[in-house]
């Protein structure tokens, strides 16, 4: 693989990484699943085997209207394996707060972001361009629990 070829499916796998925390963020949750292999295995708290099961959790997650998120990743590298396979890891910040259901106004309150990790990806090249094929939730820090919500 040239240095070209190699830097292309670098940014493409690089552009992955935020169109997904794009997607979730607000709330196209079912488009997920198009950044996955049909393969693909997700893993966080839980975790997803098939893209099919992949877009019926985030479509799921999507209704709840009321959570307002924002992934933030960044120390992003890619390894290109082969000429169809990389391997990444970025850092991630997640913030999220969820409003009360009938509220939707913008700015919400910002504390502490609610995790802090990382994510471990596999990715391949398919006839629709690269994609996930592995996708792993690696979380370090955890904000602490507030009081239920009354």
């Amino acid at each position: 693989m040239n240095d070209l070829d190699r830097m292309l499916a670098e940014r493409a796998c690089e552009r992955l990484i935020y169109e997904y925390s794009r997607r979730i963020d607000f709330g196209e949750g079912a488009a997920i699943a198009d950044l996955f292999t049909a393969d693909a295995v997700w893993r966080g708290d839980i975790e997803l085997r098939g893209k099919d099961r992949i877009r019926a959790w985030f479509t799921e997650r999507a209704q709840l209207t009321r959570r307002v998120s924002r992934h933030l990743c960044t120390n992003v590298v890619i390894e290109v394996t082969a000429a169809d396979e990389a391997s990444g890891a970025c850092y991630l910040v997640n913030y999220r707060h969820d409003r009360d259901e009938h509220d939707a106004t913008l700015p919400v309150p910002a504390g502490a972001p609610k995790y802090v990790g990382e994510l471990h990806d596999r990715f391949r090249r398919t006839p629709d361009g690269w994609r996930f094929c592995a996708r792993h939730v690696d979380v370090a820090f955890l904000r602490a629990r507030s009081a239920p919500r009354t």
